[in-house]
């Protein structure tokens, strides 16, 4: 007989949860059921973190799961103020897209560095021009996000020969403070935004952040898309006040094919894919059956969301065998928070 019921958030593509066979009751959702189905899981699993029905749907009294797992880094999309109120405990897939993330800037800054797309034009075009490039190594970045993401960018960056800057909420050794960010911008020549979206840091690349920044500076971002002002980035490409801009996170996804963004000339357009590999949604399942081993067991979680801050904090533990914010078990009658 099964233990608990861990409700599943999303049909597609459908998860693998073959760990969980005979220990838990698996339940599958979607938007319009999840209300009705919510009372009686003990854990979620929001399997579509495109979803917005655990911040438009989660009650401020009454059953509600002790654990929240969200198969994304990011957790804005669910953070409601009734459950950041709630003691219902938040994780998330910290650990799975960081260096896939971090591979996928590295070539961004490459190709823009080397001007590939000036030479996949030229080729279209079969015209022979010879230019100069930009060196790489020497060159100056400033990554914005001083987590896992962050930290894995500014390695890998610096393994080109980067000079690299993190930037943090708070500073603390090899991270500086979001305070400093201003005086860090003009040198830059990459920018690249790995913050996660607060509410201290939503549109926090504005006129005035592009106004700092040099005219050969590039501008990346792989955090979320309300991290950036579009109107103002779309100013500071359209009027050359920077060199150029990719973009993988938007205000609104997915892009409709009327989009002045498909259009603006400098900027680089991907469809939220920086983080995502051959293979990731089985490790999403992976992780969330091992960190369901943990739980099933009355052990601490790994992951676990600091709900006031809406990340995971840097001193979190990520590997088996640390502390951590410690859950009702699924044999705990109270494992239903009220």
């Amino acid at each position: 007989m099964s233990d608990s019921t861990v409700l599943v958030l999303g049909t597609e593509p459908p998860v693998r949860l073959d760990r969980l066979d005979g220990r838990a009751s698996v339940v599958v959702c979607d938007d319009a059921s999840f209300p009705d189905l919510l009372p009686t899981a003990d854990a979620l699993l929001v399997w579509d973190f495109g979803s917005r029905a655990v911040r438009d749907g989660w009650p401020a009294t009454g059953p509600r799961p002790g654990w929240v797992h969200t198969a994304s880094a990011g957790v804005d999309h669910l953070l409601s103020p009734a459950l950041a109120a709630s003691p219902t405990l938040v994780t998330n897939a910290r650990g799975v897209f960081e260096q896939p993330i971090a591979e996928y800037v590295a070539g961004l800054v490459i190709a823009m560095a080397k001007d590939f797309p000036g030479s996949w034009e030229l080729q279209r075009q079969r015209r022979w021009r010879h230019r100069n490039t930009m060196r790489l190594a020497g060159s100056r970045a400033v990554v914005v996000g001083g987590g896992p993401i962050g930290q894995a960018v500014a390695r890998t960056l610096a393994a080109l020969g980067v000079v690299t800057e993190l930037v943090g909420r708070t500073a603390r050794p090899g991270v500086r403070g979001a305070d400093e960010l201003d005086g860090l911008l003009p040198e830059a020549d990459w920018v690249v935004c790995a913050a996660p979206l607060t509410a201290a840091t939503r549109g926090m690349f504005d006129r005035d952040a592009f106004a700092r920044m040099k005219p050969t500076a590039r501008f990346v971002n792989i955090g979320r898309g309300p991290l950036v002002v579009e109107d103002d980035l779309v100013e500071a490409l359209v009027k050359r006040r920077i060199a150029g801009a990719a973009l993988d996170v938007f205000e609104n996804e997915p892009l409709g094919v009327d989009s002045r963004m498909w259009d603006v000339p400098g900027l680089f357009v991907s469809p939220h894919m920086s983080g995502d590999t051959a293979g990731w949604r089985h490790d999403l399942a992976e992780q969330f059956q091992d960190n369901f081993d943990r739980w099933a067991a009355g052990e601490p979680l790994l992951n676990v969301v600091d709900k006031r801050l809406g990340y995971v904090p840097a001193a979190a533990p990520q590997t088996p065998g640390t502390a951590a914010s410690e859950p009702p078990g699924p044999t705990d009658p109270s494992r239903r928070t009220v």
